[in-house]
């Protein structure tokens, strides 16, 4: 299918698969029943994600993706993958959550991983730990600026990671390192928290992002690790992509699919589950995952250097590999939230 068709049809198919699920009862996404999701509503809903799969002859299918240990979703991808045919890509996912990172020592899993950037590290860069205050760890993305402030300079990561909560306020401190790797205040302040795209539960989402605003007298290398990433673009599907992230270092990856509707996101008690539209799916072509906890915020880039999304989720099994799947803001989305441009 073309762009246009491919694009109709996945709208279709959002509309039969809401439908079944009100004729059975059960909720399609968590975030459709506001305030009133409890843990059972969660359990039970499919869970289901309707997206675009790059196809390798050319053109689009559907991407279907579901998670693992759901029964009712096995049920409803069968009936809304009847309607499509052979133009489908399915795959099963595990429960999504956010990316932070755990307080030392590390799962044994991280053991195994290339060693990310948990140190304190100056100048600033991408990659490097970074945390608000009261937050584990994350990744610092990338150096954003401001047109009408050309003298602030400011860092790009996710919500959770700068902000960590509703209740986070402007002026708040961030650390480099995060404190789940040792970042202290006052010794390792590098900023306070600036600007966050809100996240509200019983709301769809599109990003989760924030800014943090450097102080006066840190220095920045922008340009590690692959020189520096100023330009943006829309993710088609297929790409060659890396990432440089706190936790697994510089990963690569393809992406798998584009405009993934209703991904559901686990995040932790305050904010529950929420849900996320329009979102990039990326998968490993290494022997390892493409990311895991510790590398929320990392910028996911082409590999001649073009930033196609930020990374903010991901799973620990499904994919190809068995290493799960990983997805991304669009970074376009992102920057736009924000009102600010790569530095």
């Amino acid at each position: 299918m073309e762009l246009t068709q491919a694009r109709e049809t996945k709208k279709q198919l959002s509309d039969f698969a809401r439908d079944l699920a009100e004729r059975h009862g059960v909720p399609l996404a968590p975030y459709s029943l506001g305030e009133d999701v409890s843990a059972a509503d969660v359990v039970r809903a499919p869970t289901l994600s309707l997206g675009l799969a790059p196809q390798s002859g050319g053109g689009y299918g559907i991407a279907v993706r579901y998670r693992l240990g759901v029964p009712t979703a096995r049920a409803f991808v069968r009936r809304v993958t009847a309607e499509v045919g052979p133009q489908v890509d399915v795959r099963r996912t595990g429960r999504i959550r956010t990316l932070e990172g755990k307080a030392r020592p590390r799962p044994p899993v991280a053991t195994a991983l290339a060693a990310g950037e948990t140190d304190r590290v100056r100048p600033l860069r991408p990659g490097a730990s970074i945390a608000h205050v009261d937050v584990t760890a994350g990744t610092l993305g990338a150096f954003v600026a401001r047109a009408d402030e050309p003298d602030a300079r400011y860092v790009l990561s996710n919500f959770h990671v700068l902000a960590g909560s509703p209740s986070a306020r402007e002026g708040d401190v961030v650390l480099q390192p995060g404190p789940a790797d040792g970042g202290r205040d006052p010794a390792d302040r590098v900023g306070t928290l600036s600007q966050v795209a809100p996240l509200a539960p019983g709301e769809p989402a599109t990003v989760d992002a924030a800014l943090a605003l450097l102080d006066d007298g840190v220095g920045t290398d922008p340009a590690y690790p692959v020189g520096r990433v100023t330009t943006t673009a829309e993710a088609v599907g297929r790409e060659s992509v890396a990432k440089i992230g706190r936790t697994t270092a510089l990963t690569a990856g393809t992406v798998t699919a584009i405009e993934l509707d209703d991904v559901v996101v686990g995040y932790g008690d305050e904010l529950g589950v929420l849900s996320f539209d329009g979102q990039i799916e990326v998968e490993s072509t290494g022997e390892g995952p493409f990311s895991r906890g510790g590398d929320s915020g990392s910028l996911v880039y082409r590999e001649d250097g073009v930033a196609l999304g930020l990374l903010f989720a991901g799973s620990e099994t499904g994919g190809t590999n068995g290493t799960g799947l990983t997805y991304c803001n669009p970074i376009d989305a992102v920057l736009a939230a924000l009102g600010v441009a790569l530095a």
